[in-house]
Formats: C-alpha cells, structure tokens, sequence
C-alpha cells in the first residue's frame, strides 16, 4: 500500500465533557462525536438514540402528483411496471415498490434490465416490451431522470412514466407524469443525501397517507441494506433508517435476506452496517454481474425458504465465481500496470481483452486502494472499449474524464466514480491526456482520518462499548480511528496459517498486543525493536463467554514526521518516470547515497518499504526511490518475492552507465 497522509484530529476534552453532562451520556462516545463536529446537545442526543426520526416526504417535490397518479391507476386496474436496477439500490428498490403494488392487487410487473447487454437505465427496446405486453404505466426507481428520450418514446406508445430517482438530474428534466427525485430544482427537500429505494419508499408513504416511521416496520431492512449498498453518509434519516432496520434483520428477518444471511454463513445476532456492506450487499449486487438480477428481486420478495434458500445458494456460487473472476482480472490488471510503469502515473488506466464488465468496477476499488491513485479499468471487446473508474476524496474523477470527452463515446458519474466508452484504439491516447490533466491541477494524496490520539494505558474494553454506541457505521459516520504514536514493536506472531499478524507492542510500562489482517510476515517490512505509530479500531471480542478488547491495526507506519516535502517527492519521482519534467533536486542522489542503500541490500533481503523508510530523513524518499531504479539498471540488485537482495556475480560497473542516472544528470554522466 502507498503513503496516506494522516490526518490526526484534536481530543476536545473539555467540550466532550459538557456536551456528556448536558445529555447525561457516554463522555468518551461523546469525545469522538465532538472531535467530528457534534457539538449541538439535541443532534448528539438523536445521534445516539434508537427511535427512527425521517424527513418529511410530501417535502420532496412531485411527489403528491405521483402519488395521487399511481392510485388512479390502481383503481382504474392498469398494468403498471416497475422498471429498476441491476445494482443492490435498485434491487431492493423494485423490490419494496413492487411488493407494496402487489399488496393492494394492483396489475403489476417488474422489468430489471441486464447489466451487460442492455446497461443503465431505460432503453427504447425494453419500452416496446413492456408495451407488447401490455403495460400501461411506467414506474421508475433508482433510474429516470436522464431517460428523457427514452419516456418520450414510451409516451409515444401511450405509456405514462413516473420517475422516482436520486442521481443528478440534466438541465432539462424529462417529460414525465412526474419526477420525484431530491436533487431536482425546486425541490424543497431538507436532507437529499438518499439512496434509490427511500425516494421509492417515500412515494409510497404518500400513497399510503402514512408517515414514514408508521411503515419502516414493513420495509426498513431492505432500506438499511439499500442505504449501506449504495454507499449513502450514514447522518440524518439514514442512520435512522440503518439502525433500525438492523434490529428488524436481526429481530425478524424477511425469509431472503435470513436465506441470504444462511447461505452466506453470516451470524443475524452480531449482524452490523459492515456486514451488511461486505456480506448482504455483493450476493444480491452479483446476481446482476454473473447473471440476471430478477434472482435477486425474487429473492427479497420469496415467501418460501426452499425456494429462498435455492436462489441464495446459487448467489452464492455465483460470488465466488465472482471473486474469481475479480481475482483473476485483479492480477492481470497489477501485472500491466508493473510492467509498463502505470503506477507511476497521477491516474492510472489499464484495459484487457475481454475483462468481464460485471466486475471491472471493482477491480478500479482495488487499483485505487492499492496504489492510492485514481485508477480506470476498461474492458476491450474489439473496437470498443466499456470500463469504470474509482477515485478517493481529493481527485474529482468526473472532470479529470469529463475533460477528454472529444474522444470519448460516452460517460458519466460522480466525482469518486465513473463510467467510460471508447474506441479501443483510442486507449492510449486516453491514458495520455487524462494524466495530462492531472499534472496541471494540484497534486492532493489520499487521506487517513484519524479522530484523535489515546493513551495505550488507557485503553479497555469500556472504551470499544463507548465507541459501539456510534453504530452504525459506514460512509459518512465511520468506524473510529485512534492514533497510538510512539509504541515499539516487541514481538511477531502468525495467525491463521500465517494469513494475519499479531503484534506486541510496549509504551513506557504498558504492553498491548494488536491485530494485523491480510498482512503476512513475509510482506511485513517492520522489525522487532522499531518504534511505530499506529492507526487503530477498538472492539469486543467475545470467545468462550468472554469478552476482551481488540485492537485492530488499519494502518502503521515508522515514527516519524510525514510532511507535505514526503508527498512532493512522491508526486516528483512519479512525474519524472513518466517522463514529465519535474525539480529535479530532490531527484538526484549523489554516489554515497546510492553506496549506502547499495549496502543496506547487500546485508540481507529487505524490501522496498522497508529502505524508504530507513532513508527518508536522511537520504529522501525520492532520492531513495531513484537509487533503486539505478542499482536495478546496472544489474547490482535484484527484486524476488517483494524485497531486494544483491546480485549475484555482477561485474563492477560506473553509474555513468545508468541510462537514468545521466538523464538525471543532464546527459553528461557527472556522477554528482
């Protein structure tokens, strides 16, 4: 994993402690809510209660207009469709639309389209369909509002659309009976930060003449999983919604989900909004990537566990072949990007033959995790080119692609993700300029958030109950991280085959042991004896009727200062590989730099991660970075299994014989 830059906030005791007084609340639950701005008593008091507060939907606008349509055409018996998503908001979306359309025996079907052969969205193919087939009205959820020629056609074939949607809206909206949707100018709405499946949800309040919490009882967990699927901030009515639609899973789950939950062996008693992210969420999304996504609809809406637990296994199946099929791309993808120097880039842009589009997008998360670039995967099928691109908060991935739309077939998204259609011989042109624009903005690495400092002496298990009373968490109100500086690391221990670590580590007299996961020892580039800071979860573990504290490891690093000279030398050394020019003196390391690195490798393995470290103060990161890559091109050294080791045999060499080395140098081969 590359640097983050962490960002390490301020403990405001004396604030948590009135604002825990006033409310007569946790005082350490209520230091992490103040270290995040909550400072109003009332929103910490909402924050940390279990009684479900929502917005009002008649706030939102069109949606009486739709409601008093969509009843009509109940009572007037009217074929009606639900046209939805293949992704998990949109899923659970058709799915509560649909079930509360069937409860009041209205005529009514629903119509998912394929993610691969029909895409996003409405499509003038599935219009006719419907058409052929009766249908007299159209009920969008989670999609709509860009279909603006596509409910055109349908109005030409007397079908009425009602749009309910959350994306962004045109500029023009479409010609609709109505269109429900947050973001829609002049909608009055207070909180529009909601996924698909609640805009959905409010309509039908509406219709029902009920208040929003009268019918959470009904579908507040296929909410909570829509919320926590399509990645909505966890504030206002979602965390309401999350929260209480945990205890409805966990109470009394709807027979697909405990099929789901079964299948997927995920215990409902200890379920959380993280489970349900990495559990519930990519079996009902994987229908729609290795199949049809009706699977999925068919299971939120069974009333047979057989039946449920049939399409569950066969999700299930599909996952894994899902992960396979993740893995495998994942590896060619990394592979590429080695090989031809991609990581070096400010945004990096791989493509292969063939990659399965079911998954592209999430092999662009695991790029742009990995390598802490923005990253875009794209899926060669011969002339065209389909992919998706990820980015972190700091790098707006719309207009990095936005600006390359003369080459473009087509796009769309958000600042953090994106999708792309292009010629395929237009890939490398793509990668060219999109890197283009990202030079001439300012360069901003990605971030770790860390709430505060503690004390290793203080942590207990009263801490990590403190910090469960936060839950849910997810995007927008995440798991909180502590900082624990200056610790040294005083002992290595494999888990699980040597798949996890467990770290021992001493501060003055006290001595704590952490956990580190997906981290092997071999890949593990810190020793015993090293002083190191540490990013840090709390929380209970419970085994054999007991319950202890674990301390989960998110990131650590060697102690020391990170400042903004580490991330522009980074940004420097990746510009001047791809060949920008860039300043070159913080570049240009003299021949006792390269000497010294060159005998640090000669003394034993070490790897990469380890020797930036070690340098940086000394030498510089950059400088570092650059002595590796002459060392390499001479032959004197050699990577194997991810650390450097001295080459065996070589013969004594200049380094004016490093074609990098004079480039650095101006040409002329002065060795500094």
């Amino acid at each position: 994993m590359s640097f983050k830059k962490w960002e390490v906030g301020a403990a405001k005791k004396a604030d948590a402690k009135m604002l825990a007084e006033e409310c007569d609340g946790d005082s350490f639950a209520a230091l992490i809510a103040v270290s995040r701005g909550i400072n109003d008593p009332g929103e910490f008091e909402l924050m940390m209660s279990d009684e479900p507060v929502l917005c009002e939907p008649r706030e939102l606008a069109d949606i009486s207009v739709a409601a008093e349509f969509l009843n009509t055409a109940i009572s007037e018996n009217k074929k009606i469709a639900v046209f939805g998503d293949y992704d998990c908001d949109g899923v659970t979306a058709a799915a509560i639309m649909l079930d509360y359309l069937k409860g009041r025996d209205a005529n009514a079907v629903c119509y998912i389209p394929d993610r691969i052969d029909e895409g996003y969205g409405m499509s003038k193919n599935a219009v006719l369909k419907l058409k052929n087939e009766g249908v007299e009205v159209i009920v969008t959820v989670d999609n709509g509002i860009s279909c603006a020629a596509e409910i055109e056609y349908a109005k030409s074939l007397g079908i009425d659309v009602v749009v309910t949607d959350h994306h962004l809206p045109p500029e023009k909206l479409p010609d609709a009976v109505a269109v429900v949707d947050p973001h829609r100018k002049g909608c009055r709405s207070s909180f529009k930060e909601i996924c698909g499946a609640q805009v959905a949800f409010k309509l039908i309040c509406v219709m029902e003449d009920k208040e929003p919490e009268q019918m959470l009882s009904r579908y507040g967990d296929l909410l909570a999983v829509a919320t926590v699927g399509d990645v909505m901030p966890l504030i206002n009515e979602n965390r309401s919604i999350v929260k209480y639609g945990l205890r409805l899973i966990k109470t009394r789950p709807r027979i697909g989900l405990s099929a789901i939950m079964n299948s997927a062996g995920i215990d409902r008693n200890s379920l959380t909004a993280s489970k349900i992210a990495f559990g519930i969420v990519p079996r009902i999304n994987t229908a729609g990537r290795m199949g049809s996504a009706v699977r999925a609809l068919n299971l939120l809406l069974s009333d047979d566990m057989m039946s449920a637990l049939k399409i569950a296994g066969e999700l299930e199946d599909d996952n894994a072949l899902r992960q396979k099929t993740e893995k495998e791309i994942s590896d060619e993808a990394i592979s590429k990007i080695e090989k031809f120097g991609y990581a070096h880039n400010r945004v990096i842009v791989v493509s292969g033959d063939g990659w399965h589009m079911g998954v592209v997008g999430i092999v662009a998360s695991r790029i742009c995790e990995k390598y802490s670039k923005p990253a875009i995967v794209l899926s060669s099928d011969g002339e065209m080119a389909h992919g998706s691109g990820r980015s972190y908060e700091g790098f707006e991935l719309f207009g990095a692609i936005n600006s390359c739309r003369e080459i473009l077939e087509k796009y769309g998204g958000h600042a953090l993700a994106a999708g792309v259609s292009l010629k395929s011989e237009r890939i490398d042109e793509f990668r060219e300029r999109i890197n283009e624009y990202a030079k001439g903005i300012e360069f901003k690495p990605p971030v770790l958030k860390i709430d505060f400092k503690i004390n290793p002496a203080l942590m207990s298990i009263d801490m990590a109950y403190s910090v469960k009373q936060l839950e849910p968490f997810g995007f927008g109100n995440p798991t909180p991280v502590f900082g624990l500086f200056g610790v040294t690391l005083g002992g290595i221990t494999e888990l699980s085959g040597g798949k996890h670590l467990k770290l021992m580590f001493k501060r003055d007299e006290t001595v704590f042991q952490a956990l580190l996961f997906s981290v092997t020892k071999e890949q593990f580039c810190f020793e015993v004896g090293d002083v190191c800071d540490l990013a840090v979860c709390l929380d209970v573990n419970f085994y054999r009727d007991n319950c202890m504290l674990s301390v989960q490891i998110k990131a650590i690093r060697l102690s020391g200062e990170y400042g903004n000279k580490l991330f522009s030398e980074i940004a420097a050394f990746d510009d001047f590989i791809s060949g920008y020019d860039t300043d070159r003196s913080v570049l240009c390391p003299n021949r006792e730099d390269i000497a010294v690195i060159y005998r640090s490798i000669a003394a034993g393995p070490i790897s990469e991660k380890r020797l930036e470290y070690i340098f940086m103060d000394s030498v510089g990161y950059a400088k570092t970075r650059v002595s590796l890559e002459v060392l390499r091109e001479l032959g004197l050294i050699v990577l194997s299994a991810g650390k450097y080791s001295a080459a065996v045999g070589h013969k004594k060499t200049e380094l004016s014989n490093s074609t990098l080395f004079k480039r650095l140098n101006g040409g002329d081969g002065v060795d500094g």
